[in-house]
C-alpha cells in the first residue's frame, strides 16, 4: 500500500512556530533515560552489512514491539509520577509508537492507554495495539496529524506522550547514539530515518554534544519530506505525501519539534532516496542478513548504498513491524 496524503504546500501558519516550553535534553538527561531503559530495552550490536562491512547496522527493529519507539515511549511513562500515569496516557502514532505505549504501560502497571491513529495504519499495528489492551481511535489520514499542528493534543484525555517533542522521548532515543559511539569510536556518518524527527533530533544531540566531527544525516523518501522542504525553508512548512514508508509519512514539519531540529542544524545533513532504492534495501536486509524491515526501517541503509564515503558507516533500522503484503511485493522484486 502506497501512503498518499495530499496537502498543498504551504507555510505553516506563523502563529503556531512558538518554542514550546521543551527543553534540549542534556547529556545528563541520556545517561539517565539510559538508566530506566537498562533490563527493558535491547542494546542493539552493531551488525556488518553482508558483503559491506563498512556499513554497519543497527537493529533498532529488535527492540521489544519491533521498533526504536520503546526507548523513547518507555522513558516518558517511566519518568511519569504515579499519579500523572493513573490518569491514563495518550500517543498520536501510525503504530510503532502506540505498540511501544501499549507494551511499556503494561510494564509499568498502566491500566489505560489510548492512541489516536490514521485510519490506513497497517492493519499488523493497529491489531498488536489493542491486543496489548490499548483503545485505538482512528481519523481521516488527511487530518490526524493536524493535532500536532494545532496542538489541540492539550486536549486529550489523560496525560499526552508528544511522539517527536517530549524530552524524555528525545532522551530515549539518545541512548542509541551512546550505544553507536561506544561500539564504533571511529564512526563517520550516522543515516537516521526521519518521520517526525524526535529519533534524529535524539541522536543529533548526543552527537553534537561527544562527537561532533561524526555526520549525522537525516533521510527521507523522495516522495514525502516535509522535514528536509521545512529545514530547506527555513521555518516549517506543509507537503504532499507519497510512499510505502508508513512510519514516516506526513505532510509538515511538527511547530513543537522544529526548534530541536534547527538548534541542531550544524549537526545535520540531509537526502532523500526514492521508495524503490528502499524496497531493494528490504531486500538486501532479508537475503542477506537474514533481517526483515518496514519501509521506514530500511530508509537509512537505502541512503547509506546510495552514498560515496569514507570510513565506518552506521544505518539505524529503526523498525519492522511491515505489513505482510508489503514484504512479499518487495521480495518478489528481486
Amino acid at each position: 500500500m502506497t501512503h498518499r496524503v495530499p496537502r498543498p504546500a504551504s507555510r505553516i501558519p506563523t502563529s503556531l512556530i512558538v518554542d514550546p516550553v521543551v527543553p534540549r535534553p542534556s547529556l545528563a538527561d541520556v545517561y539517565a533515560a539510559r538508566d530506566r531503559l537498562r533490563g527493558v530495552a535491547v542494546r542493539t550490536p552493531l551488525l556488518p552489512l553482508h558483503e559491506h562491512p563498512s556499513i554497519r547496522l543497527k537493529p533498532e527493529l529488535l527492540q521489544p514491539m519491533g521498533s526504536f519507539k520503546v526507548r523513547g515511549v518507555y522513558n516518558a511513562l517511566a519518568a511519569m509520577s504515579d499519579a500523572q500515569r493513573a490518569r491514563g496516557v495518550t500517543i498520536l502514532s501510525s503504530g510503532n509508537a502506540a505498540q511501544a505505549l501499549a507494551w511499556s504501560a503494561r510494564r509499568l502497571g498502566v491500566v489505560r492507554v489510548r492512541a489516536i491513529m490514521p485510519a490506513n495504519a497497517p492493519r499488523t499495528k493497529v491489531d498488536a495495539f489493542r491486543a496489548l489492551g490499548g483503545e485505538v481511535e482512528l481519523r481521516d489520514p488527511e487530518h490526524v496529524w493536524d493535532m500536532l499542528l494545532d496542538r489541540s493534543y492539550v486536549n486529550v484525555p489523560g496525560i499526552f506522550i508528544h511522539p517527536t517533542a517530549n524530552p524524555h522521548v528525545v532522551a530515549g532515543y539518545g541512548a542509541i547514539a551512546l550505544e553507536s559511539l561506544e561500539d564504533l569510536p571511529d564512526v563517520a556518518t550516522i543515516y537516521v530515518p526521519v518521520g517526525g524527527g524526535g529519533l534524529l533530533a535524539g541522536i543529533a544531540n548526543v552527537v553534537a554534544t561527544l562527537a561532533p566531527r561524526v555526520r549525522v544525516v537525516g533521510v527521507q523518501p523522495s516522495g514525502c519530506a516535509p522535514i528536509i522542504a521545512g529545514v530547506a525553508a527555513g521555518e516549517p512548512v506543509a507537503t504532499t505525501c507519497e510512499t510505502f514508508c508508513d512510519g514516516v509519512a506526513g505532510t509538515f514539519m511538527d511547530p513543537d519539534t522544529w526548534p530541536l531540529l534547527r538548534d541542531l542544524a550544524g549537526q545535520i545533513d540531509w537526502v532523500t532516496v526514492d521508495d524503490d532504492a528502499t524496497r531493494a534495501a528490504i531486500r538486501r536486509l532479508a537475503m542477506g542478513n537474514k533481517v526483515v524491515a518496514e519501509g521506514a526501517g530500511a530508509l537509512a541503509l537505502a541512503a547509506a548504498l546510495e552514498a560515496e564515503h569514507r570510513g565506518q558507516v552506521v544505518a539505524i533500522l529503526s523498525g519492522g513491524s511491515i505489513d505482510p503484503e508489503m514484504l512479499t511485493k518487495a521480495l518478489r522484486e528481486i
